[in-house]
């Protein structure tokens, strides 16, 4: 999917240049020519990767960086650096801001847009753990009882130091830099930093894999690191790992193919120790984010956002979605609408069939409501017998034909009930349209709240449009 892509440069050409050679790539291209601009933009949201100039006035590219690491809102956005200087200083002074890259200017389009993809596939990652309520679980993990991790955080913290974890240097068998390297890192992590021969690599069970593998391209022929990286990529045991992957210096054409084979950062021999610890402390704290990321969605999703008996989302869940929609309609100018639902006399149900029968209506109306939307819709349970359908990417005409067919499809729909006749039941829906505004996921729930009740005072089993305030 493509990405927007905000470019930071002081110098017009600069801008236009970078612009020229995204947008060929189909990439959607934001420019700003200050770093204070760069805050403003990537903080209002819909951002996915920031290229930035290290050297303009009134603030530098790092230091533009270090402010976005600071702010939760962009603490994840990843930044590459570029400069007209190959000075090891300034790229130290990016790598510890917290850049994810650092390109020297003239900037090569392939390793430009290698790295971009790579980075791309990480953004959506992160995006997809925050869509499906990442950042909610991670609170319910600290709260409720059994799921909270001892001692543990759960903020995104991208430069611990030092940093715990077990790193693998794999190279050729004649390798000099091997011992030399593992012995200048060593003092540099806590935990064991080893040289690792390939066959053991590919012989690693779960439980003894290393966090991080520093892999030389060409092992004992060349490109055999690169083939044994994607071989371990593709194992269960060894494809959460890290992995940096060594090349000879300006070989950016392999270091494209290393990075969309799956490697997290590309280094180039010969390489000074404090710069590729600094790019190993970015990927083993981007990997323990990574293994939070699966271990709260894997652990809490389903209690945390899900409604037990219909399979919905919950109203937690709901809502937060909500949130997240109405951010980015407003920063991609989108449309998206909202119907609020809530079943036709469902105390009667209750009343006359008992609570089990109710609560089988309740089951098989989520299902017919999930059935009948797309798959990039969401349906969630808020109340007793009221639900809420979100739709992005849909005008007014659009929400209103999926309300109907919502409702045709309850009307149409029969429950069975143990020894009696099936039971049918109606729905009432309220249709809102989110507006560009701050509170717009609260005001929005509140039209369709009110257009759902004035359906009920119009007879129930219809659908109305809400009227603007």
């Amino acid at each position: 999917m493509p990405g927007r892509i905000l470019v930071v440069d002081d110098v017009a050409t600069n801008r236009i240049v970078m612009k020229v050679k995204l947008s060929a790539a189909r990439y959607d291209v934001v420019p700003a020519v200050s770093g204070a601009e760069a805050l403003e933009i990537a903080r209002a949201g819909g951002i996915d990767i920031i290229i930035m100039d290290m050297m303009m006035p009134r603030m530098t590219g790092a230091e533009a960086c270090r402010l976005l690491r600071a702010d939760p809102l962009t603490a994840t956005i990843p930044v590459i650096l570029v400069t007209a200087s190959d000075d090891v200083e300034a790229r130290m002074q990016g790598l510890s801001a917290g850049a994810d890259d650092f390109l020297s200017k003239p900037v090569d389009e392939v390793a430009l847009l290698a790295r971009v993809r790579s980075l791309l596939r990480s953004r959506e990652e992160e995006r997809d753990y925050h869509a499906r309520g990442g950042d909610m679980l991670e609170m319910a993990r600290t709260s409720i009882p059994g799921l909270s991790e001892a001692g543990g955080q759960t903020g995104f913290q991208p430069r611990p130091v030092p940093v715990d974890g077990r790193i693998a240097l794999i190279g050729a068998p004649e390798a000099k830099w091997l011992p030399v390297q593992r012995d200048r890192l060593r003092p540099l992590f806590r935990e064991a930093v080893s040289i690792m021969g390939r066959d053991v690599a590919l012989a690693l069970s779960e439980d003894r894999v290393p966090d991080l593998f520093l892999i030389e391209a060409d092992l004992a022929a060349r490109n055999e690191g690169l083939r044994l990286m994607s071989e371990l990529r593709s194992r269960n045991a060894t494809r959460h790992a890290a992995f940096i992957v060594l090349l000879p210096q300006g070989d950016s054409e392999r270091a494209a193919t290393a990075l969309d084979l799956g490697a997290a950062d590309v280094s180039y021999h010969p390489f000074p120790v404090d710069e590729i610890a600094m790019r190993i402390r970015t990927q083993l704290a981007r990997k323990r984010r990574a293994d939070k990321m699966r271990d709260t969605l894997d652990t809490g999703f389903k209690m945390a956002m899900f409604d037990p008996l219909t399979g919905l989302h919950n109203r937690r869940y709901g809502l937060h979605h909500l949130d997240l929609v109405a951010t980015r309609c407003r920063a991609q100018g989108i449309r998206a609408g909202v119907i609020a639902m809530d079943i036709d006399h469902f105390k009667q149900v209750n009343d006359t069939h008992g609570h089990p029968a109710g609560d089988s209506v309740l089951a098989r109306v989520a299902q017919v409501l999930r059935d009948s939307l797309r798959s990039e819709d969401l349906v969630a349970r808020i109340g007793g017998e009221e639900f809420l359908a979100i739709l992005p990417d849909a005008d007014l005409a659009q929400v209103r034909i999926v309300a109907e067919r919502l409702r045709s499809a309850v009307e149409t729909m029969q429950v069975p009930l143990p020894g009696g006749a099936p039971l049918s039941v109606t729905l009432s829906l309220g249709v809102a349209m989110l507006e560009n505004r701050d509170d717009a996921g609260s005001e929005v729930l509140c039209r369709a709240d009110r257009a759902l009740y004035s359906a009920k005072d119009g007879g129930r089993n219809r659908v109305q449009l809400a009227t603007p305030d």
